[in-house]
């Protein structure tokens, strides 16, 4: 008998880096995006224990990322209100799912540029190309049409290639 314990962590080792990296959508810094993954894990650590214990389905883990993210910025904006704080930007440093694309030239290029799309484009290329889900996943998800989420994923990636092609014309024009 596999034991709760053991099937989330094999789980988690598995999705982990998914999650994360959508997480950074909703974050300002790596270490605020494992806390909002961590939120997440926690709440549906209590959600599942009614269900056996068992693991969560990737989709509603991206939705509670998402909502978590959601209450994070909502709670953010009123203690800068509050505060009359500096706003912070984002510092995407670190390595998205594979520590070996640190140092890739492309590969950096390719997280900026999908920095640079909209919320709404960037968190369905999240959810479509790295997190694995469907169409029908991540509707449900973004409380969202299977063809809303279908659009933004081929407008992103339309986006994202005329971007591309941008950056390549101006490093062959320098060469």
């Amino acid at each position: 008998m596999n034991c709760p314990a053991n099937s989330w962590k094999q789980w988690l080792a598995e999705n982990g880096p998914r999650l994360l990296l959508f997480a950074r959508g909703w974050s300002n810094s790596r270490q605020d995006a494992e806390d909002l993954v961590q939120e997440a894990i926690l709440r549906m650590w209590h959600h599942q224990a009614d269900k056996g214990s068992t693991p969560p389905d990737l989709p509603l883990v991206f939705s509670t990322i998402r909502f978590c993210g959601l209450n994070h910025h909502r709670s953010e904006s009123r203690r800068r209100k509050r505060e009359e704080s500096v706003i912070y930007l984002n510092d995407f440093q670190d390595v998205w799912l594979d520590p070996v694309l640190e140092e890739d030239e492309e590969a950096v290029i390719l997280r900026h540029a999908v920095q640079r799309l909209s919320q709404k484009l960037r968190e369905v290329v999240v959810m479509k190309f790295w997190g694995g889900l469907t169409f029908l996943q991540i509707s449900e998800t973004l409380a969202i049409s299977p063809n809303t989420a279908a659009s933004r994923y081929r407008y992103a990636l339309e986006q994202l290639a005329q971007e591309l092609r941008r950056m390549k014309e101006d490093r062959h024009a320098t060469a």
